[in-house]
Order: C-alpha cells, then structure tokens, then sequence
C-alpha cells in the first residue's frame, strides 16, 4: 500500500466494525493471539509499520504523529474510517496521537500500557532509553537487544518468547535497527498533554496488567488524569506483555467495551 513517502504492508481479516491495531514497537508478534480472537466479531486491520516486516523504511527522523499519520492512510484506503483503534505500550502513544489528530475518525480507543514518557518517574525512562542507545552505538544491535529484552522479560527471554509465539525471536532480530533507529528517538520526542487529549472524542478503555511495575503504574494514573471517564480494565498475574500473555483476557475486555459502541 503506497502512502505519503513510503509504502506499507497491510491486511484486513474478517468481518463487522472495522478495528485497527496499530503495531507495537519490537515484538510484532505481542498482538497476534489477541487479534486471532478479534476477528471472530470485527473486521480486524493491521499494518507493519515502516522499517517492519514487509513496509519499507524511509529516511529521515520518525515520530509518533508520522506513525499516526500512517495509521490515518491505511485506515482511509482500507475504507475503515471511523474505526475502533487500539494500541499496545509504543503503539499506544500512536493511537492517543491518531485520536486527537482526527478525532471523527475514531470510534472507541483502546490503550494497554502506553510507554512511561510523561509520568512523574519519566526522567528515569529517558534515561534508560538514552543508555540503550549509547549501547546500540557503541556494541552494537545484538548487545542493545539483549539489553533491552532483559529488562522486560529477563534473561530467559528467548525461550520464554519462542514458548509463547514461535519463530517470534527471528522476527524481533530482524527488526531490531528498526526499534533502535526509529523507535526510542520518536519516543524521547513525544509530547502529549491536556491540549491533545481534549481533541479526543471516542470512549476510551485503558488496559494494563497489575504486575507490571511502577511505571506503568504512573502510566495509568496519567491517561486517567487525562481522560476522567475512561474505563478500566486490570489484568491479575499480567505484566507489560500482557497482550502476548493474556491475550483471552485482552480480547474480552476490547471486545466487551468496544461492542457498546459498534454499530447495530
């Protein structure tokens, strides 16, 4: 699919409300089993974002809003305006940033555990996304990627990772200088306050895993300050990957909440 400056890998599944799901940063793989269980009711899009899978990179600096852009020109050549648009922790700050900037496009929006950029802890997430790319520059890719990996899941994240989703940790190493090049400078960018969130029309649900720390959650308290009405969903035993992890659990609450406001 060619879009302005690029071209983009994406496809449709299934039928009903369009649902958008903005990929996530690194582990492409985190959102496939809750989508597996979406498009038994919806119409399910996804896209590879530039520099995944099969979209192209572009050079020049990424951010959130040109990954929002995107988001924007795939929905509208896929005839899926207005949709129900969710993203997970880096795809997250992308769908908070396609709903304040055109907001009639958007049906419901579906945050799990967007990155810690704005919470009061942030000083220490930029910190270790600066480290990570001071590792990637001087060790290189696989050194930065087992850095990173190690933090989120441990140092058996490998075989944790294959166990869940199989061939997954191939996908992640080819996509690794994506991540590091593209996505955690678009990250220490990103600004989003009370202006951006007052453009937001849709119902939001926010969905986050009681075990994921005390970042995310601030990252909860911050989109509910945001966002008073926002419904909430806490997943017990869940972590940050919670979408890999509890996929049955995410389905049903998107699902649940966006069914309140599909069309009849």
């Amino acid at each position: 699919m060619a879009v302005d400056g690029g071209v983009l890998s994406a496809s449709s599944e299934g039928s009903g409300d369009p649902v958008i799901v903005v990929q996530t940063a690194l582990s492409v793989d985190e959102l496939v089993p809750a989508i597996r269980l979406l498009r038994d009711r919806y119409r399910v899009i996804t896209f590879d974002r530039r520099g995944y899978g099969g979209s192209a990179a572009t050079p020049g600096p990424a951010s959130i809003g040109s990954d929002a852009s995107d988001c924007l020109a795939v929905m509208t050549k896929m005839d899926a305006v207005p949709a129900h648009v969710i993203g997970v922790s880096y795809s997250a700050a992308v769908a908070l940033a396609v709903a304040s900037a055109a907001p009639g496009a958007v049906r419901t929006l579906t945050v799990v555990e967007p990155p810690p950029r704005h919470v009061p802890d942030a000083a220490a997430f930029v910190d270790a996304s600066r480290h990570l790319l001071l590792t990637y520059e001087r060790a290189g890719g696989a050194a930065a990627l087992e850095e990173v990996m190690t933090m989120l899941s441990g140092s058996d994240w490998r075989s944790r990772q294959e166990a869940l989703m199989p061939g997954s940790v191939a996908r992640i190493e080819r996509d690794a200088d994506a991540f590091f090049l593209r996505d955690i400078p678009a990250l220490l960018r990103w600004e989003y306050g009370a202006d951006d969130a007052a453009r937001v029309s849709a119902p939001v649900l926010y969905v986050g895993g009681i075990d994921s720390g005390p970042w995310f959650r601030q990252t909860r308290a911050w989109v509910a300050a945001l966002f008073p009405g926002m419904r909430c969903v806490m997943v017990d035993g869940a972590g940050h990957d919670l979408a890999l992890t509890h996929p049955t659990h995410l389905a049903t609450a998107i699902s649940d909440f966006i069914a309140t406001h599909s069309t009849p």
